[in-house]
């Protein structure tokens, strides 16, 4: 029976068969409950396990959720209008969202925890730093090498990108991620964080048209919120170490 289960691939049966033999014939469980059981083990085995491989594709910097996230800290949002982004209408209408303010108010935060709830929902999820996906890019080798690597982040259900403009941009970066925004516009969903307000991306991607056009597609069928306030990690510490994270300018929509 083993060696059966073990060509069947039937690898959850194979390790907690005899225990449920055991347990049948100690209870006369009947033949249907016995099989229906060892099923039931076997699907949850599989499940766990598309899980674990689909976080490992998403390359998240951390798991968080939305209940681990305080919204009374930033009163600019509302919980119940973030929960809308874990609807698979997000995914399906290939929205997108974009999280724009100063480090630490938890736009990383807020992208991981709607990617995370989608993916355990069954999607595929990818997430990148602007600058992480850039270096990829460069670094391919030819055309081919270039589309492999742009590959799974055309195709993902939701792609995140973190990060626009806290590095200085490379002249290369405005074509490489308009050519990612368009590919997916109104097929995939995707998020971007940015420190930059809307109006900034220009100078940050080298391209004022560019920039335009790539908002365009991003809010088309998207949102923007913008973060304010006083920076997680610096929450609590004295004045004088919070030079450099000033807030952002008012909403420009969300």
């Amino acid at each position: 029976m083993h060696q059966m289960l073990t060509q069947l691939k039937l690898a959850r049966i194979r390790e907690i068969h005899q225990d449920w033999l055991d347990r049948a014939a100690e209870s006369q469980m009947p033949y249907p409950d016995f099989l229906r059981g060892l099923l039931q083990e076997e699907l949850l085995a599989r499940e766990e396990n598309q899980v674990r491989r689909r976080l490992k594709d998403a390359s998240f910097p951390f798991e968080k959720t939305l209940d681990d996230f305080d919204f009374r800290l930033r009163p600019e949002l509302n919980r119940q209008v973030f929960l809308r982004y874990l609807d698979d209408r997000f995914i399906t209408q290939g929205r997108s969202l974009a999280l724009v303010g100063a480090t630490g108010l938890g736009k990383t935060h807020l992208s991981v925890a709607i990617g995370l709830a989608l993916l355990k929902r069954g999607y595929t999820v990818r997430f990148t730093t602007v600058q992480a996906l850039l270096t990829r890019v460069v670094r391919a080798p030819g055309l081919d090498g270039r589309a492999r690597i742009l590959k799974p982040y055309h195709q993902s259900d939701l792609l995140i990108l973190d990060e626009l403009g806290y590095l200085p941009a490379d002249p290369d970066i405005g074509p490489i991620l308009y050519e990612v925004i368009a590919t997916r516009y109104e097929k995939k969903a995707t998020i971007i964080t940015s420190n930059k307000s809307l109006t900034e991306w220009g100078r940050v991607l080298h391209d004022s048209a560019l920039a335009a056009a790539l908002v365009d597609r991003l809010l088309h069928h998207g949102e923007v919120y913008y973060l304010k306030g006083e920076s997680y990690r610096l929450r609590g510490k004295p004045r004088s170490l919070e030079g450099g994270e000033g807030g952002e300018s008012a909403p420009e929509g969300g």
